[in-house]
C-alpha cells in the first residue's frame, strides 16, 4: 500500500474511533461523489469499518471520472464496490441500489467547477437529490452535503443554523447558493412525511485526498508554491475558517448517525485571512508569496468572510476539539507533494 493511501486511512482510522459503530452495523450505505475530498475519506471510513473493525457493511460508492490509484485501493482493501456514472442523469440515479443510508455528496465545492456548468450545479442539488429519496430504504436516512454559502449576504459571523442569507438570485454565484437551499428544503419535505434527512452545511473542508485541477484556495497555493511561487489575485484580506477532513468526516456520521435536527453547521476553528494561509504555505515551501501591485479583485461574489458557529454540535455531540490548522495544513502540503511526485514519475514512465 503506497503513501498516499496510507495517509488517508490513518486519518481515516482516527474518524472511526469516534464514531457509533452499533448505528451502522448490517446496514447498507450509498455515497455519491465518493472520490471527492470528503467522499473520499467517508469510504475510507467505511472500509475500515469494514475490514478493521470487521462490520458487517454493504457500500457502494457513486463516481462520475475514473477514480485515482490511492481512492481505488482504498475500495479493494475494504471490499467496497463502485459504480461509475452521471448523478444528473436521471435514468442513472433512477437505477442505482436501494441503501439504508444515503449521504449525497456529489458536486463541486469549487467555484471555478460550480460556476461553469450552472445547470448542472442546480440538477445535482436538485432532481439528483430527489431521484436518491426514492433509493432511500424503509426506515432509513439520507445525509445531504449543503454548504456555508447559503449564508451569503447575512451579516456578523459567526453565523447560526437559524440565520438566513441575503443574496438575490441574480447573485454571482446563485446557481450554487439558489440549489443548496432548494437542497435542504426537499430534505425538510421528506423529514415532514417520515424520512430521517438531514442536511449539513459544510464550510471549507481541507486535507489529503484533493485531485490534480482542484481550484480551491489551498490547493491552488500549494500547487503554485511547488511550481516555485504564490501569486494572488488579490490582496487576500477576506477571512476564512478552515476544518481538516477529518474533523468534518466525524462531525457528518454524527449527525447521520445521532443527529435530531435537520440543519447542522460542520466547520471548524481557526481563523486566518487568504494573504496570511498564502504566506504560511510559502514559508513552509521556501516560495515567495507576491501580492499584486495595483488594486485588484478577487473571485466574484465571494464572500468577505466565512465562520460558522459551531455550538449545536459541540452541545449535542461533544465535538470541541479540532486538528490544529498547522499539523491539518503540514498534512495537507506533504500529501500534495508526494501525489504531483508520483504523477510526475508516472508521466515520465509512460
Amino acid at each position: 500500500m503506497n503513501s498516499l493511501t496510507e495517509s488517508i486511512l490513518e486519518d481515516a482510522r482516527s474518524v472511526v474511533r469516534e464514531i457509533n459503530h452499533d448505528r451502522l452495523r448490517g446496514r447498507s450505505v450509498l455515497v455519491t461523489g465518493a472520490s471527492g475530498l470528503i467522499g473520499t475519506h467517508l469510504m475510507a471510513s467505511l472500509a475500515c469499518l469494514r475490514s478493521e473493525a470487521d462490520l458487517p457493511l454493504r457500500v457502494w460508492g457513486v463516481v462520475n471520472s475514473e477514480p485515482e490509484g490511492y481512492f481505488s485501493s482504498i475500495v479493494e482493501l475494504g471490499g467496497l464496490k463502485v459504480i461509475r456514472g452521471d448523478m444528473a442523469d436521471d435514468s442513472f440515479v433512477q437505477n442505482l441500489p436501494e441503501a439504508d443510508i444515503v449521504i449525497h455528496a456529489a458536486g463541486y465545492g469549487q467555484p471555478g467547477k460550480f460556476l461553469k456548468d450552472p445547470v448542472r450545479t442546480i440538477k445535482l442539488n436538485t432532481s439528483a437529490l430527489l431521484g436518491l429519496f426514492g433509493k432511500v430504504a424503509k426506515g432509513g436516512k439520507l445525509l445531504f452535503l449543503s454548504t456555508s454559502e447559503v449564508y451569503a449576504g447575512a451579516p456578523h459571523p459567526p453565523y447560526r443554523e437559524a440565520d438566513v442569507g441575503s443574496t438575490n438570485t441574480d447573485h454571482p454565484r446563485a446557481c450554487y447558493i439558489e440549489a443548496k437551499k432548494c437542497g435542504e428544503t426537499i430534505c425538510n419535505a421528506y423529514r415532514e412525511i417520515g424520512i430521517d434527512a438531514k442536511s449539513a452545511r459544510i464550510s471549507l473542508a481541507y486535507g489529503p485526498g484533493t485531485k490534480a485541477g482542484d481550484r480551491r484556495v489551498i490547493n491552488e497555493f500549494i500547487l503554485r508554491g511547488l511550481r516555485g511561487k504564490i501569486s494572488l489575485l488579490d490582496h487576500g484580506h477576506v477571512r476564512r475558517t478552515y476544518c481538516y477532513v477529518t474533523d468534518t468526516v466525524e462531525i457528518l456520521w454524527d449527525i447521520l448517525l445521532d443527529g435530531t435536527d435537520a440543519i447542522y453547521n460542520v466547520g471548524g476553528s481557526s481563523r486566518v485571512t487568504i494573504r496570511d494561509l498564502a504566506l504560511t504555505i510559502g514559508d513552509y515551501l521556501k516560495v515567495p508569496v507576491v501580492f499584486p501591485t495595483d488594486v485588484a479583485e478577487g473571485m466574484a461574489g465571494a464572500p468577505e468572510d466565512v465562520s460558522l458557529d459551531m455550538s449545536k454540535v459541540e452541545r449535542e455531540f461533544g465535538k470541541n476539539t479540532f486538528t490544529d490548522f498547522a499539523e491539518g495544513l503540514r498534512k495537507t502540503i506533504e500529501w500534495q507533494k508526494l501525489y504531483y511526485a508520483s504523477a510526475t514519475q508516472e508521466a515520465g514512465n509512460g
